[in-house]
């Protein structure tokens, strides 16, 4: 069982059953857990246009954050002390999709004049304020055109991790055989 799906069902124990109409996705990264569930669509009839359809639905997701943020805030406070991440929420509904509450983690890098000189361009044509706007809009982009592949990359990883799992165990070497052996 994975360590996503152990998060999974820690939260399912923790929530309510009826707050989503499935069980929450839940994302894993080494600051954060992200806890996105699905919102039963309102029930708006059939003679509602696509605008209205799209407007009860963001109603939905924004009366779910208000009604829920007491329980949600005190489950998270759990599962940071379980797991020593911090927990964000989000919930989607009717193809509408909005996360209250995420991290924003500072990343340090290193980069060549090559590397800076995109950054400033990009900075100085005005599509980022900064140089962190501008790796991030970077890093956005990657992520937004490039998901056949990171899905590729992550697949790979949870193959590798799986293998490393399955692996022999070391035995404790004897401190008074020599060298170790």
């Amino acid at each position: 069982m994975s360590d996503t799906s152990k998060l999974q069902g820690w939260f399912l124990g923790q929530m309510p059953d009826d707050w989503f109409t499935s069980a929450p996705e839940v994302t894993v990264d080494r600051e954060e857990i992200l806890v996105m569930g699905v919102l039963a669509e309102p029930d708006h009839g059939a003679d509602v246009d696509d605008a209205a359809r799209a407007v009860a639905a963001a109603a939905r997701i924004d009366a779910f954050r208000e009604d829920t943020r007491s329980q949600r805030m005190k489950i998270a406070d759990r599962a940071e002390q379980k797991f020593g991440r911090k927990v964000a929420w989000g919930a989607s509904c009717g193809g509408g999709r909005k996360v209250f509450t995420t991290l924003s983690v500072p990343v340090m890098t290193r980069l060549r004049m090559q590397d800076r000189v995109v950054l400033d361009t990009l900075v100085d044509a005005g599509v980022a304020r900064s140089r962190s706007d501008a790796l991030a809009w970077c890093v956005r982009l990657v992520r937004d055109n490039q998901q056949d592949w990171i899905t590729q990359l992550r697949d790979a990883l949870v193959h590798v991790e799986k293998v490393r799992a399955e692996g022999p165990t070391p035995t404790r070497t004897s401190p008074t055989s020599p060298r170790g052996f």
